[in-house]
């Protein structure tokens, strides 16, 4: 036989207890040990006993209950009391559950209370549809035992949405019914449903051909706008804004944010709808951001859970813009991390890791500028040296011209010089050659007159006297011939010297213009790259307190004030 359970009052207690009543911690109800007389304890005897079936001790199989049937109820009027029936409810599943049984549940409420764990457990198809409700407590002795392996084991507390392999031993009460009283948990169970939970909607996602899409798209070569999606107040939120906000201050990196839930019931749908507002409020003018970060603190193992969503990891595998997750937990990892284009630790590894891509874009930048310049010194060096060159073959080739000039100039006048010194000095001869011819001419024609004819003496001065009249007037035509001969050569050559000098100043001009035109157009091709068109790209120049340029992190070490040089103007700084 087995005890017999009594409905005693908390004030009579001490009475059954005199009488050799026993206390059931377990049912949490006072009982007669078997073989003793029943008798003394009518008063708190229930109705009647319960015909039930038993439970297995071998397999645990459960054997329904087929009958149920009163027994020994003797009752002076119609009808028993409610609590007589209950008592012999409680009774019956006292006697067919004396152990407990291990079954599948899922968490729909936990709380808390005195070191209680008080439970809301069902069962639901892949539907969501309900089968079963109950409600289950971990009384305070039991939960220090088993709470603190199942929570070492998968890294999480008893939470909403929790599927648990629990033993638990069914129990009736009359004032608060039906309840089971959970005495172990199997955390491998817990384990192996969240993973299978993962292993499901890999598969699902394979099928659809996405799995990997997001891995395929390339890592960001730089960012400039980034959007975040985080839990607000999170921690590992303010880890990444720590240094967001930095990159910020110097325009280097703006930040977009939006909040959600990142677990609880609904959580993967509100992060959805989250990322997809933020989206939409991108322009088309403005673009796409150049990723997409999904971050939040540490937390447990069940608490990631909650991302292992099927909608939520096929939204960032057709994402068009590389996602980075930050969930922050290193063991364990979520679908999300899978999908994901690229996967960090923590918050703050994201976001070092968007710092050190923006820091080799800029270590690249100063590598180019560092070319560039060099190249356009260069550049400059031997355009000034082949300018120089220019001028001074244009300077040489102009003074060689003109005195080529000179030289042909004074050639010429000297030739005319000696051309009308020579015409003058023979018209002089012939002049006086026939000045002789006339005068002997004359003197034999005096002579003979005055021998011949003393009459004619008159005659031959008249003769004398046309002779050298019109020797005269020949002389003093071809002197005035010669003469005039001279001055229009003489004009000629001043002419011919004049055209030759103006030649040769036009060109000397249109060379000297064309030399300055094609300096003009290279000192603007040089001035064209300098470093002010590479500042207004987005780079910045670096100088210590002399104004020198850094262009290296050993010039730079801890402590060095700087002057940080944009666009638009400069800001003084100092390395950490």
């Amino acid at each position: 036989m087995a005890n017999t359970y009594l409905d005693v009052p908390f004030k009579a207690k001490d009475e059954a207890k005199a009488l050799g009543a026993r206390w059931d911690p377990d049912a949490r109800k006072w009982y007669v040990p078997d073989g003793r007389d029943l008798a003394p304890f009518d008063a708190w005897l229930s109705a009647g006993k319960m015909a039930a079936a038993a439970v297995s001790a071998n397999t645990k199989d459960i054997v329904p209950v087929t009958q149920m049937a009163l027994q020994d109820v003797v009752v002076a009027r119609k009808g028993v009391p409610l609590s007589q029936l209950l008592g012999g409810v409680a009774q019956a599943v006292a006697h067919v559950f004396k152990s407990g049984v291990w079954t599948i549940v899922e968490v729909v409420e936990a709380r808390t209370k005195n070191g209680h764990i008080y439970l809301e457990l069902s069962e639901r198809t892949l539907d969501g549809v309900v089968l079963a409700t109950a409600r289950g407590s971990i009384w305070a002795n039991t939960a220090s035992k088993i709470l603190p392996e199942f929570e070492r084991t998968t890294g999480a507390s008893i939470a909403p949405g929790m599927k648990l392999l629990v033993r638990a031993k069914p129990a009736f009460k009359t004032l608060y019914g039906f309840s089971l009283e959970i005495d172990a948990i199997d955390p491998e169970y817990t384990l192996g449903d969240l993973e299978a939970r993962k292993r499901e909607i890999r598969t699902r996602l394979t099928q659809e051909g996405i799995y990997g899409s997001n891995k395929k798209l390339p890592f960001p070569w730089d960012f400039n706008v980034v959007l975040v999606i985080a839990p607000q107040g999170a921690a590992g939120l303010g880890d990444f804004q720590a240094e967001a906000m930095r990159l910020e201050r110097f325009g280097i990196c703006h930040f977009v944010y939006a909040h959600s839930r990142f677990q609880g019931e609904g959580a993967a749908h509100e992060i959805r709808l989250s990322l997809g507002e933020a989206l939409g409020r991108w322009s088309e003018a403005d673009g796409q951001p150049d990723a997409v970060v999904i971050i939040r603190g540490g937390g447990a193992v069940t608490d990631l859970a909650w991302l292992n969503d099927y909608e939520l990891a096929k939204t960032l595998c057709t994402l068009n813009i590389p996602v980075l997750t930050g969930i922050g937990h290193e063991r364990d990892s979520t679908v999300l991390d899978e999908v994901a284009n690229t996967r960090f630790d923590t918050p703050s590894k994201v976001i070092a890791g968007i710092e050190q891509t923006i820091r080799k874009r800029v270590d690249e930048a100063q590598t180019d500028l560092e070319f560039l310049v060099g190249h356009v010194r260069h550049h400059l060096h031997v355009t000034k040296g082949q300018l120089e060159k220019s001028v001074s073959g244009i300077q040489a080739g102009a003074l060689r011209q003109v005195a080529t000039a000179k030289e042909t100039t004074s050639s010429l006048i000297n030739e005319l010089r000696l051309d009308a010194t020579n015409t003058v000095h023979d018209a002089k001869r012939g002049t006086h050659a026939l000045l002789t011819e006339v005068r002997h001419d004359a003197h034999q024609l005096l002579s003979e007159a005055r021998r011949e004819v003393p009459t004619l003496f008159a005659e031959i001065r008249a003769e004398a006297g046309n002779v050298v009249g019109t020797a005269r007037t020949v002389t003093t035509a071809r002197m005035e011939s010669v003469r005039d001969r001279a001055v229009v050569d003489i004009r000629r050559s001043r002419e011919s010297i004049q055209l030759g000098l103006r030649e040769v100043t036009t060109f000397a001009r249109r060379v000297t213009a064309d030399a300055r035109t094609a300096s003009v157009a290279l000192f603007r091709e040089v001035a064209g790259q300098g470093p002010e068109k590479t500042l207004a790209r987005g780079f910045v120049i670096a100088r210590d307190r002399q104004g020198k340029p850094v262009t290296s992190v050993s010039g730079a070490p801890s402590g060095t004030d700087l002057e940080i040089e944009f666009r638009d103007g400069r800001v003084a700084t100092r390395v950490k």
